[in-house]
């Protein structure tokens, strides 16, 4: 005789529950098995965790299933009810010989998870510090000054650090400064050897108005901090309002082109690399700027853009300025650097980075 007809309702969401732990059983069942056929120290370590996986779903359908038997045995009072209650050991003994395994594989999982995390933030870590680095070397967003339109463009190239920058700095009343480079070689140093350069550089423009000796003094400096085998070429310009000039000077980098009075003219090297020769000597020249006049900087990586066996070259640069030297100075950056990825005939290697300066 039924005593307790919800025990028999218990007993039949128990029966349901004890099937669908089951049916998980077997999907894990099946996936351990796949993995125990696979290979390798991954495939293993992943199979013990199916079959850990495996075990307690066991566990789970047979303390269901045994929870079902005694709400049935306990709908019914009997002496038989007793013994229904002995099979709950069964899944008793399961947790007492599993227990301990299933908190290691717990264990052992959260330990990987850590370990994942910590990967994923070396390698996002990994993924921002050349970005941080290019934002320092080659910012987005420059200062503006009443008198001058100022342009950029940068693009890193296949190497995991920058070492080209620019830079554009008040040097004194109605005097700012221009200034451009490329540090040799590609990874961490030569991208701290960079940074070192743009901001001791700012320091001796504050020092010397004359570029030739700012480029000495930074030469001598840097010539004993950094290795033999890394050098760094500086185009820097100084603009005087009041006095209507430009006085530049350039260690070994690529000639800077500026447009004036209706042509396109090159601003060459004034003296060597630096950290060439600690003691090197530069010279300074000066030019005079009109009002509209244009100045365009940039990095050896845009010259040497290759289709082939030919390069971008500095005549491309000088004749895509000619073209068009009223166009705003931005857009006349980032038409070159586009000009420069159609020429290609593959991604562009090397950094490149490009600054214009106007007079409005």
């Amino acid at each position: 005789m039924v005593r307790y007809p919800l025990l028999l309702v218990a007993s039949f969401a128990c029966v349901v529950a004890a099937v669908i732990w089951a049916r998980s059983a077997l999907r894990l069942q099946r996936s351990w098995r796949r993995l125990l056929e696979g290979s390798g120290s991954s495939g293993t370590m992943a199979s013990g965790l199916a079959r850990s996986a495996y075990r307690k779903e066991v566990h789970t359908t047979l303390l269901y299933t045994v929870v079902a038997v005694v709400c049935v045995g306990a709908a019914f009072v009997g002496a038989w009810t007793r013994l229904t209650m002995v099979l709950l050991l069964v899944p008793i003994a399961m947790t007492l010989v599993w227990g301990q395994r299933f908190l290691a594989e717990a264990d052992l999982i959260e330990e990987r998870a850590s370990l994942e995390r910590r990967a994923e933030e070396v390698l996002s870590q990994e993924n921002l510090a050349p970005r941080r680095w290019a934002a320092r070397l080659a910012p987005q967003d420059l200062p503006e000054f009443e008198g001058f339109e100022v342009g950029r463009a940068y693009e890193p190239g296949t190497g995991l650090m920058a070492g080209d920058f620019y830079d554009i700095t008040p040097t004194g009343p109605q005097r700012v400064a221009a200034v451009i480079g490329d540090v040799s070689g590609h990874g961490i140093e030569p991208s701290i050897t960079a940074f070192q350069v743009k901001y001791l550089l700012r320091v001796f423009l504050r020092q010397y108005r004359d570029p030739a000796q700012a480029l000495e003094e930074l030469n001598a400096v840097i010539s004993a901090q950094t290795r033999n085998e890394e050098f760094v070429s500086l185009c820097l310009v100084v603009f005087d309002q009041a006095a209507g000039t430009l006085r530049y000077a350039s260690a070994g980098h690529p000639p800077a082109w500026l447009w004036h009075d209706g042509e396109v003219r090159p601003l060459r090297s004034t003296g060597p690399l630096l950290t060439l020769n600690p003691k090197a000597s530069y010279a300074s020249r000066e030019v005079a700027l009109d009002h509209g006049d244009l100045l365009v900087l940039y990095t050896d990586g845009l010259a040497e853009a290759r289709a082939g066996g030919q390069l971008f070259g500095e005549e491309r640069i000088a004749a895509h300025i000619r073209r068009d030297p009223g166009v705003a100075a931005d857009v006349l950056c980032k038409s070159l650097l586009a000009a420069a990825r159609d020429f290609a005939t593959g991604p562009i290697r090397d950094d490149v980075a490009i600054l214009a300066v106007r007079r409005t």
